[in-house]
C-alpha cells in the first residue's frame, strides 16, 4: 500500500490527514469530486465504513474515510451526525445551538471522531474511534479552528479548541486521539502487507 484515497473532496481534511499519517511512507489522495457517497448511517462509524468501502470499491484501492461531529447531552446527543448541516455557515451552526441551549444547564458535549480503513476490495480491515469530553459556552471564545471550535471548552486545560495552539488540540481532540488509536493498528497492517 503507497496510496491511500481520502473518502473526501475536502484539501483541508487530506493536509490534516497527512500530519497525523506523516510517519508512514504514504501518500494520500483526494477522492475524485465526481465520486459522490450518500452517508445514509445512523452513527458517525457507519458513515466512515461506508464512505471508505465504496470509494475504495469505486477506485479499486485503499481508502480511509473519517466522520466526526459534536453530540450535545442536554440535546440528546444532536446535532450529532448532522454537525456539519446544522446551518450554512459556522456561525449560523454556533448561533443554533447556542439559542437551543439557551435555558439549559447541562453544557457537556462530545466531539467524536470515527475513521475506518477499506482495502481495494471495500472490506473494512481497520476502524477506530476517538472521543473527546467537554462543554459547551455560552459565547465564543478564541479564534483558531473551525465548527465549534469556538464553543467548545476542555476543562482540564481551561481553553475552547479555538483558544488553542494547533499541537495541542491535535494531541486531545477526538481525531487525535482517533488518529492515536490507529497509528499501532496501521502499522500492523503495512508490516502485513510488504
Amino acid at each position: 500500500m503507497k496510496t491511500l484515497v481520502v473518502a473526501s473532496s475536502n484539501v483541508g481534511k487530506v493536509k490534516e490527514m497527512q500530519e497525523y499519517l506523516q510517519e508512514f511512507d504514504l501518500e494520500l489522495a483526494l477522492k475524485p469530486t465526481e465520486l459522490e457517497i450518500e452517508e445514509t448511517g445512523t452513527t458517525f462509524m457507519e458513515n466512515a465504513i461506508l464512505k471508505a468501502s465504496q470509494v475504495a470499491q469505486e477506485l479499486k484501492q485503499w481508502s480511509i474515510a473519517d466522520d466526526s461531529g459534536l453530540m450535545v447531552t442536554a440535546l440528546n446527543g444532536q446535532p450529532g451526525i448532522y454537525s456539519a448541516r446544522y446551518g450554512k455557515t459556522d456561525r449560523e451552526r454556533i448561533d443554533r445551538l447556542l439559542t437551543e441551549l439557551k435555558d439549559k444547564t447541562n453544557r457537556q458535549a462530545q466531539f467524536v471522531c470515527a475513521i475506518a480503513i477499506a482495502n481495494p476490495e471495500g472490506e473494512i480491515v481497520i476502524k477506530t474511534e476517538g472521543i473527546c469530553e467537554g462543554e459547551i459556552l455560552t459565547e465564543v471564545k478564541g479564534d483558531n479552528g473551525f465548527g465549534y471550535d469556538p464553543i467548545f471548552f476542555i476543562p482540564e486545560v481551561k481553553q475552547t479548541f479555538a483558544q488553542m495552539p494547533p499541537q495541542l488540540k491535535r494531541k486531545l481532540s477526538h481525531r487525535g486521539k482517533a488518529f492515536a488509536n490507529l497509528t499501532p493498528l496501521l502499522e500492523c497492517l503495512l508490516t502485513s502487507n510488504k
